[in-house]
């Protein structure tokens, strides 16, 4: 079972965004305001600190969480999502009029010990 999972309309923003910029990553801080919101860099445009954690990949992209927010998650599945709207001030989805968010789903114990 994998800790973060994507759905196809984030999968179509994730391949128009990769077609204009390249590589790319995810990050999610705890932060106030845009903090707890996925934010989507070129993959050498944001430099992860050393307390960050890489959770997985979506769509060959590294998805990494602030210490913070892992522990938050850490009994948790997180489902990365796309939708009209407007995304966080850096992010790259907004230049295609998309916000990128997250849903959880908790873990059952069995479940939570069966994440990759």
């Amino acid at each position: 079972m994998e800790k973060i999972l994507v759905t196809e309309k984030a999968k179509e923003v994730i391949s128009q965004l990769k077609g204009r910029y390249g590589e790319l990553m995810f990050y999610m801080s705890g932060g106030c305001c845009e903090g707890s919101q996925p934010m989507c860099y070129e993959k050498c445009e944001y430099k992860t600190g050393s307390r960050d954690v890489l959770i997985g990949e979506v769509e060959g992209c590294e998805f990494y969480l602030s210490e913070e927010q892992n522990q938050y998650y850490v009994y948790s599945q997180l489902l990365l999502d796309a939708a009209p709207g407007m995304g966080g001030g850096f992010s790259l989805e907004t230049v295609l009029g998309m916000a990128f968010s997250i849903t959880t789903h908790a873990l059952i114990p069995k479940e939570n010990a069966a994440i990759v």
